[in-house]
């Protein structure tokens, strides 16, 4: 219906600006919309949301690609490579492959998941404590492997990150944990306050060091500037492919999520690279493999959802209070109850990645 085309451009629309702008993040945006969609049609209220989930995961790539702050966890892969793109004039091709394998992603991770949600829903349902531990350390490996020439740097690194992860309240038994009895540590750290700092300080400080000398070069900026080369195509082709199957698999394990999605997809690029030392220095396969990822696991994310009642992520959480505060239970039987809602949220996301 045209209400629901509306709902899915207004989620687009809304999830993009808040990926643009760095701190705020999809959980917070539902989560603030959630109490005006009381008395909103379900369905719609739910293509909406679904919109700024993947809207999000593309938001976040300007920042990224443009001045090298992510605004999305997601996003964090992507300025390795996306920015240095830009420095070289190539801003516009970083960011319409990431548009065009967002979109191949998205559109081939709704097939599938229209087509094999209760396969997927019996598959997640296989994964225990035991499956999370080793996918961890999996990542934590691949990060050590793949991270850079010094991997003593990149193990110090994790360690860290790790122990500011621990900061906050226990999951399991409420207990806080470092907080030095400060009320604000209490929720612990924020992810997207880290990388914000990590990327955006450090760019601040490298353009305070480099000297002002140089001549301003003025240059017009043609439209065919901004599309993709046909060598950068055939670069970065295979690379959607390998993220957009990454990311759906990942996005459909509970707890995978868009991020854990990005940086696999991103260590996997580079270890099948013939020339992985390209990697970091503007290759648009470092662009296209976590922007395809993200966007398959954004919409991958919402079969643990819908076939188990699992939220797979913090963002889709945040849709399993809504599902609650509208009286809908979802897990194996929603498709036979409510199959409006399923059917419906579905569809709605081929309109969205085209939007």
């Amino acid at each position: 219906t045209w209400t629901n085309i509306f709902y899915c451009l207004v989620g687009v629309f809304f999830g993009q600006i808040v990926g643009v702008l760095p701190g705020i993040g999809a959980p917070t945006a539902i989560a603030l919309l959630l109490p005006l969609t009381f008395t909103v049609n379900p369905t719609s209220a739910l293509i909406m949301f679904a919109g700024i989930y993947y809207g999000v995961a593309y938001g976040g790539t300007i920042t990224s690609v443009l001045i090298n702050v992510p605004g999305e966890s997601s996003s964090v892969m992507t300025c390795l490579d996306g920015y240095q793109m830009a420095l070289k004039g190539r801003a516009g091709a970083a960011l319409s492959i990431a548009a065009i394998g967002s979109w191949i992603a998205g559109t081939g991770s709704v097939i599938i998941l229209m087509t094999f949600a209760p396969a997927l829903a019996k598959f997640a349902l296989r994964f225990g404590p035991s499956e999370y531990f080793a996918l961890a350390a999996m990542a934590f490996g691949l990060l050590t492997v793949f991270g850079g020439e010094q991997p003593i740097k990149t193990v110090i690194s994790t360690l860290i990150g790790l122990l500011l992860a621990t900061i906050g309240l226990d999951i399991v038994s409420g207990l806080p944990r470092f907080a030095f009895g400060m009320p604000q540590l209490l929720g612990g750290i924020d992810f997207i306050v880290i990388i914000c700092g990590i990327f955006g300080v450090a760019e601040v400080f490298n353009s305070i060091e480099e000297p002002e000398e140089g001549e301003l070069i003025k240059q017009k900026m043609r439209l065919r500037d901004l599309f993709l080369t046909w060598e950068e195509w055939v670069a970065s082709r295979w690379a959607i492919v390998r993220g957009s199957v990454i990311g759906f698999f990942i996005g459909m394990i509970p707890a995978g999520g868009i991020t854990t999605a990005s940086f696999l997809a991103y260590l996997a690029e580079k270890r099948y690279s013939k020339h992985p030392e390209r990697f970091g220095t503007g290759a648009i396969e470092g662009v296209a493999a976590p922007e395809s990822a993200n966007n398959a696991a954004s919409i991958s994310g919402f079969a643990p959802l819908l076939a188990l009642g699992i939220p797979g992520s913090p963002t889709t959480a945040v849709m399993l209070a809504g599902f609650m505060m509208w009286g809908i239970r979802p897990g194996p039987l929603l498709f036979q109850t409510q199959p409006d809602l399923v059917w419906g949220l579905i569809a709605s996301m081929y309109i969205g990645n085209f939007l």
